[in-house]
């Protein structure tokens, strides 16, 4: 895999700004419950561990639909598709906001996942369509950058919003912002020209599936998977632990788990400067071994300023490891990279859904010092683990350019 930093005058395609609104667009609704849960389970009267539920089926949901949004936008037009997810979800949290029974707030977070489910990966396909190898991971970092924001101001404004109006409030805003957000991105994307490739026919698609698996780095879809599992599984946890400690102000808990975002953000500035300092396998190792520090630091409760940092810490090792994950999914097929990308995120999102049910099981079985602490042991070696088995391979349909559809 390229090392090369990106030099200054290499400028990237202007609609890599507009993919980057809509990451963060959808990023906004990813972590916005997580600081409200306990509010949440309150009014709902159930345990947080079942208001967690939310998280796991946002996830879930996320997960599942990603081989028939990749399959679709690879059949009928990445960003057509992509704008059409951002209404979804949009509506689906003001759908949310309004809703009077636990049901039908599960029913919207279903409706929600699928909508952000369309966005994210499609978005990372349509970059790397945009942008060849050498400069493929700096360019993702920005496309990421937008969504690590939009996580961000999510969980951070989550927090402010629901000590105010509730967690209702929350809803009705973020969907809201999503909704006029859609609006900016079509009307970005039809002022920005860009190269439309003909559709991919069933035959290629199929052909894309079996180039994706026989390629040896599909082991990459298992590690997102341990990630999604060990780092964001913990997220629907950090209030109720915060509140065990006596802080119970909601800003505070959406404070901490944009400490996350921070990370990533310093990540997304970064990479092109670590990048050639380190290598890929470099970047693989530190970033799993930080993030995994900061799941044993944790494992202790510290005061909440200190977790603050320790999810900085986290989210920058984590995107340091993840980045470098995407970029060799994006290369296993050209002919099918938005679906090969959406299997990606099927991979991490059903992490992100075992994670809270595996973290629930463990604390109230093992305790959670001793949850925590398995969780590290697993990211540092899956670090290592990435570095010795992952290597860059050409994929078998190389010879095919992949452009915006």
């Amino acid at each position: 895999m390229p090392q090369t930093a990106l030099r200054p005058h290499d400028r990237m395609p202007p609609a890599i700004n507009i993919i980057a609104m809509a990451t963060f667009a959808a990023s906004l609704s990813v972590r916005a419950l997580d600081p409200v849960l306990p509010h949440v389970a309150d009014d709902f009267r159930v345990t947080i561990a079942t208001a967690a539920g939310f998280s796991s089926v946002f996830a879930f949901t996320f997960a599942v639909v990603q081989p028939v949004l990749g399959a679709a936008a690879d059949l009928f037009g990445k960003v057509r598709l992509m704008i059409a997810c951002l209404v979804i979800l949009g509506l689906a949290n003001i759908l949310g906001a309004m809703t009077s029974s636990f049901s039908m707030l599960f029913a919207t977070r279903i409706l929600a996942g699928i909508g952000s489910g369309g966005v994210f990966p499609v978005a990372l396909s349509l970059t790397s369509d945009l942008v060849g190898p050498e400069k493929r991971q700096v360019a993702i970092g920005r496309t990421l950058a937008g969504s690590m924001t939009g996580n961000l101001l999510g969980a951070s404004f989550s927090g402010v919003i629901g000590d105010f109006l509730g967690w209702r409030g929350v809803l009705a805003t973020l969907g809201l912002l999503v909704v006029v957000a859609s609006v900016a991105v079509t009307a970005g994307f039809r002022s920005t020209p860009t190269t439309h490739a003909s559709k991919t026919s069933l035959t290629t698609l199929r052909h894309g599936y079996r180039t994706i698996f026989a390629n040896p780095n599909a082991l990459c879809y298992a590690a997102v998977f341990i990630e999604g599992c060990c780092v964001l599984g913990l997220f629907p946890y950090l209030a109720s632990f915060l509140f065990e400690l006596g802080e119970t102000r909601l800003s505070v808990a959406g404070i901490v788990i944009a400490g996350f975002a921070v990370g990533g953000l310093f990540y997304s500035m970064s990479v092109s400067r670590f990048l050639p300092r380190l290598g890929v396998n470099g970047m693989m190792i530190a970033g799993a071994s930080i993030a995994g520090l900061q799941l044993a630091a944790i494992a202790f409760g510290p005061a909440w300023k200190v977790q603050v940092l320790c999810l900085l810490l986290m989210g920058w090792g984590f995107y340091m490891i993840h980045g470098c994950l995407q970029v060799f999914a994006s290369e296993l097929s050209v002919e099918a990279r938005a679906t090969a990308m959406s299997l990606h995120s099927f991979f991490f999102y059903v992490g992100q859904t075992v994670g809270p049910i595996a973290y629930g099981f463990g604390i109230q079985s093992a305790g959670k010092a001793a949850t925590l602490l398995t969780s590290a042991v697993i990211m540092v070696a899956l670090g290592f683990a990435c570095a010795r088995l992952l290597r860059q391979r050409p994929p078998a349909d190389a010879g095919v350019d992949g452009k915006i559809a």
